[in-house]
């Protein structure tokens, strides 16, 4: 017994004298809870919409303000024909577009049908749920009123015509491989990377480094290319399994995929090795890169839509590389768009992968730590 609590007490002493790993124990899960409480909605609001009105009239305001009134919806942009509507949606920038038709006026007041289309960007499945349930009940209610104040009505006034898009019958394999591809990639990258290199200085490893005559940024690409090459070959296992097993459809180009991905995998990496250059021991690494994942997965999109997060919460997960690579992976596989729509979150990674790399390289020091 005494021989346990001997050794009990130096590590105890040993963790005591480690301040930042003691510091990484107690400050990481408190931030982490507080601030994954606050980011952390299943209910879908605010959902960015686009609106083509063909009928400006009285009626379609109406409801149109029956959509905005009810908090789910947030029409954020109005255009003029159906091509701004398809380019609203594929770009990601609006999740719901509504259109009314030109006789829309003229079949309420007639007494007959009158249709409204509502189109559902159905590639994320929580909000293209909570899209399709709100703007149907929008459409029964606002009926139901309509009936109430005037009895020739034969028929529901008000035909709200729901059309997903991309992923029409809600499968959900469809939605969550190609998100699950960036998590492993994003695992691989930053835990092995950030690990890797501590373990290496710990061991004692890189002396055979540090005395050669090759620079700062030389021994920095040659550390990153084999983890380039092992994030290409995970990729390119994933997606089989995707397409043989689960039966994903890749409607975009392959080539394109590829290559926009590069951008991924070097933010990622830069994010390992910067992790590496802070950290002094190889627990330490383990838990910066635990306290990236968690926010990688909860706050990118991944589990829950951003749409519901408060907004500071949403501008953090600006700050998270897979934010911006589920948009491309989910965009290419599932919308089959190109760069044209994608050009803004191939520059953000690409700023990520320069600052990253920038800083690492910098911070790197060709000695013994």
């Amino acid at each position: 017994m005494r021989r346990i609590l001997s050794v009990l007490y130096k590590e105890f002493l040993q963790i005591r004298r480690d301040r930042m790993t003691l510091g990484l124990l107690f400050m990481l899960p408190m931030v982490q809870l507080l601030l994954f409480g606050y980011a952390i909605q299943t209910e879908v609001k605010h959902i960015p919409t686009v609106v083509f009105d063909q009928s400006l009239s009285r009626e379609s305001r109406d409801l149109l303000n029956s959509f905005s009134a009810s908090g789910y919806f947030d029409v954020r942009y109005v255009v003029n024909g159906y091509d701004d509507v398809n380019r609203f949606i594929d770009s990601g920038k609006a999740k719901v577009g509504i259109v009314f038709p030109p006789d829309f006026a003229n079949n309420v007041n007639r007494g007959t049908p009158a249709s409204v289309q509502v189109l559902v960007d159905a590639s994320d499945n929580m909000v293209a749920n909570q899209a399709i349930a709100v703007a149907n009940s929008i459409g029964l209610l606002k009926s139901q009123e309509t009936l109430a104040r005037k009895f020739r009505f034969a028929v529901m006034p008000y035909d709200v015509r729901v059309r997903p898009w991309y992923n029409p019958d809600g499968i959900t394999a469809y939605y969550m491989v190609p998100a699950i591809l960036g998590i492993v990639v994003t695992m691989t990258m930053v835990i092995v990377t950030s690990m890797g290199i501590v373990r290496e200085r710990e061991r004692g490893t890189l002396e055979q480094l540090m005395v050669t005559p090759i620079k700062s940024h030389e021994l920095m690409i040659g550390k990153i290319l084999p983890y380039i090459a092992l994030g290409y070959i995970q990729i390119t296992v994933a997606l089989l399994v995707g397409v043989l097993v689960f039966h994903v459809p890749i409607r975009g180009s392959l080539v394109e995929l590829y290559l926009l991905t590069l951008f991924f995998i070097t933010a990622s990496l830069g994010l390992g090795i910067f992790i590496s250059n802070i950290a002094k021991t190889q627990m330490q690494a383990m838990q910066m890169a635990f306290f990236v994942m968690l926010p990688s997965i909860l706050l990118s999109g991944f589990m829950f839509p951003r749409e519901a997060m408060p907004r500071l919460i949403y501008y953090i997960g600006n700050l998270i590389p897979l934010t911006y690579y589920l948009d491309i992976i989910r965009g290419i596989v599932l919308k089959g768009i190109g760069f044209s729509y994608l050009a803004g979150q191939v520059i953000s990674l690409l700023v990520f992968s320069l600052v990253l790399l920038t800083v690492s390289t910098l911070k790197f020091k060709k000695k013994i730590a």
